[in-house]
């Protein structure tokens, strides 16, 4: 009667092996906290533990600081080139440009800023450290031309490791050159906000970046001319702690405030409607 008889066989679970991608992952540089990365790009790359502002790209800045929609990209066509025959140049500019993405160390765009108009740019650390060559100011003396054109304020984040050696003394000349472009929205009353991030360090830290009408800093980023062992050889002391910080530019002076990366649009929008006495568009409120 084996119709009627059922076998059983033993039931083997089924289980599903779940593979987590090995770049699902970040872990902050600062404290080692390791969680999913989109907790951190939900906090703006912001460590949820330790509060450290990671780095990130020129683009991501566009993205929080400009409205949904508006940004359009200037001189996106401009390119380095090699004037001085600098040995192996054109071959780091061609690795940087395949690793970064970009065309040269900094992006720039106009746009709107709570739906006022504004012309921002933003220096890209992955692109050769920031380096500060010939297409960095010829980009900026453009935007502020724009900004002197259309009496739009002008926003500029820096992220340097300095002037760009390969292209020598023409490097240099880009510090005079924004200075310049700088000093006439300053007489035409046009508002230039400066926002450091980190690192602002060399020729950036000491022409443009430290010309802005209000001058901000993201908290932690490292601010100077040059390195703080350079520094210690030179006069022979210690220095103090947490020096080069923007805390400690803060605290003597040299900046008019640390801004959280989630607070940089409203503090900016705040800042620019006082100086151009221009109220927040319609729909738009300050927090």
């Amino acid at each position: 009667m084996a119709w009627f008889r059922k076998e059983k066989k033993p039931r083997t679970p089924r289980r599903e092996r779940l593979e987590i991608p090995a770049d699902a992952w970040e872990k902050c540089e600062a404290c080692g906290h390791t969680d999913i990365r989109e907790k951190f790009v939900r906090n703006l790359n912001v460590c949820p533990e330790c509060d450290f502002h990671r780095r990130i790209r020129a683009t991501e800045y566009v993205g929080i600081l400009l409205d949904d929609g508006t940004a359009e990209e200037t001189e996106a066509d401009m390119h380095s080139a090699d004037p001085l025959g600098f040995p192996e140049y054109p071959q780091r500019l061609k690795r940087a440009r395949a690793n970064a993405g970009d065309s040269d160390a900094i992006l720039t765009s106009s746009g709107q800023l709570h739906g006022l108009p504004v012309n921002l740019g933003v220096m890209d650390f992955a692109f050769m450290g920031g380096s500060m060559g010939s297409v960095v100011g010829e980009k900026i003396a453009r935007l502020g031309q724009r900004s002197l054109e259309r009496k739009h304020p002008l926003i500029l984040v820096s992220a340097s490791g300095g002037a760009r050696m390969q292209e020598g003394v023409l490097s240099l000349m880009q510090m005079a050159k924004a200075s310049v472009m700088l000093s006439q929205l300053a007489e035409r009353r046009i508002p230039y906000v400066s926002i450091l991030t980190n690192p602002t360090t060399g020729g950036v830290s000491a022409s443009y970046a430290m010309l802005g009408d209000a001058i901000l800093a993201e908290p932690g980023a490292v601010i100077g001319f040059a390195g703080p062992r350079v520094i210690k050889q030179t006069i022979g002391q210690d220095l103090p702690e947490g020096f080069q910080t923007a805390e400690f530019l803060l605290e003597h002076g040299m900046l008019d405030g640390v801004v959280h990366r989630s607070d940089l649009k409203a503090t900016v929008g705040r800042l620019l409607r006082h100086m151009t006495g221009k109220p927040a568009a319609t729909g738009w409120v300050s927090s």
